[in-house]
């Protein structure tokens, strides 16, 4: 799978393949993976950018990647509203961004496959640790 995004520091080319359920069904619903800490009432995360077919989520109200928990998420169809919202967002001058709560959908898969990266204060971490991201998966 080719995928957008390129990787750089330790990890580098740690894009994870995540298969669908049941073995990769297109159109699989995508949700906003639940952290146990609000960044403010109930939100979980913000959409630090979003296009057709990848998002970034951002586990802080901050528009940046230097500090806390964010997710790139790839092969992903946006839902259509969520993407129209961070588009006028976004051409307004960012002074407001999408926040989904933990749970919530974001999306489908396109294929049978999608792709994560994540990142800690910036730095790419081993989306492979299951201990750490994918538990009951």
């Amino acid at each position: 799978m080719e995928l957008g995004l390129q990787l750089s520091g330790p990890f580098a080319g740690q894009l994870a393949g995540h298969p669908g359920r049941a073995g990769g069904y297109p159109d699989e619903t995508l949700h906003v993976p639940g952290r146990g800490v609000s960044s403010g009432d109930g939100y979980e995360v913000l959409v630090l950018y979003a296009s057709t077919e990848r998002i970034t989520l951002k586990y802080t109200r901050d528009d940046n990647v230097v500090l806390g928990y964010t997710i790139h998420v790839e092969n992903v169809c946006v839902e259509p509203s969520l993407l129209a919202l961070y588009e006028t967002w976004n051409s307004a001058g960012r002074s407001r961004l999408p926040a989904l709560r933990a749970g919530q959908a974001f999306g489908r898969a396109r294929g049978g496959e999608i792709g994560v990266a994540i990142r800690d204060s910036g730095a790419f971490m081993d989306p492979r640790s299951r201990k750490d991201w994918w538990r009951g998966r």
